[in-house]
């Protein structure tokens, strides 16, 4: 079942949390990309030092102030996309960063897009699950609850996870060490940093 508005426009630590075990699906034009969500983060709006939106609205972080269930996809040190989800109320910027998927379906299509074969490196991290999934820019704003980029919830039981200080954001202040990472327990899927 296609996740509705509604999961989106919840708290966005819980939305971070649910969406773990979660599939990540994008129909591309060469194949149907399906990964299971094993890794997130939570950004918490405008006084989160370590969300885009603490610099205030922007022509790049337009996208977060809008309705929830929509893609925020930002390019960063020049190399990689990274794909978001916006939640919470419209004009309160907040999102879930998706850090890395267990491959599920169009594996094949994901080892060309990374020209990588190896199963557990493919989508490892925020900007190797753009590539694979081949997500960028054109996909921001995007409706997750359209046809082309969406999440499902197919009943499996919520895996057992861990909440760990989030990646990368040593800028943040007291904001780097809050437990807002989200990641599966035991999965050889999520990030190695």
């Amino acid at each position: 079942m296609k996740l509705p508005r509604d999961f989106y426009r919840q708290p966005t630590e819980e939305v971070a949390k649910q969406l773990l075990g979660k599939f990540l699906v994008h129909r591309h034009a060469e194949a149907t990309l399906v990964g299971r969500i094993v890794e997130t983060e939570a950004y918490l709006g405008p006084h989160d030092l370590a969300c885009h939106a603490a610099k205030g609205r922007t022509k790049r972080t337009e996208v977060m102030f809008g309705p929830a269930g929509h893609a925020y996809v930002y390019f960063i040190y020049g190399f990689y996309n990274m794909l978001n989800l916006v939640t919470e109320a419209t004009d309160y910027p907040a999102a879930v960063l998706i850090r890395a998927v267990e491959p599920v379906r169009g594996i094949e299509q994901m080892k060309q897009n990374r020209k990588n074969d190896l199963l557990h490196n493919l989508a490892s991290g925020p900007g190797k699950l753009c590539q694979a999934f081949a997500i960028d820019r054109s996909l921001n704003g995007e409706d997750v609850c359209g046809k082309v980029l969406y999440l499902e919830d197919r009943d499996e039981p919520t895996p057992k996870f861990a909440a760990t200080p989030r990646i990368g954001v040593n800028y943040a202040g007291k904001w780097k060490d809050k437990p807002l990472r989200f990641i599966v327990r035991d999965s050889e899927f999520v990030s190695k940093r």
